[in-house]
């Protein structure tokens, strides 16, 4: 099974510029919890799945506007990658790297 577990340094490509973030996350067997906090504040990780290395998730964003984010990441090794869907405003990259 894939360790998927840890903290991520994340780099999300929003409309608004580079948003930094840390991801944790905590696994139990096919799903997981944990939150992304950056200097937009911090959400909580809802309905967290684990299939292999693919995490799959979503957030409830409430700065700068409410919005439900969906969002998908595949974790290989120590780097970690994938999307960040963010209704109207379509797919944003998310990439970083597991903190040492």
């Amino acid at each position: 099974m894939a360790d998927v577990d840890g903290q991520f340094d994340v780099t999300v490509k929003s409309p608004m510029g580079d948003q930094n973030s840390v991801l944790t996350v905590k696994s139990d067997g096919d799903s997981f919890t944990g939150q992304m906090a950056g200097s937009m504040g911090s959400m909580d990780i809802e309905n967290g799945s684990v299939d292999g290395n693919t995490l799959k998730w979503k957030m409830d964003m409430t700065v700068p506007m409410p919005m439900t984010l969906e969002c998908t990441a595949t974790v290989d090794g120590d780097a970690i990658s994938g999307e960040v869907v963010a209704g109207a405003f379509g797919a944003m990259a998310l990439s970083g790297s597991r903190k040492a």
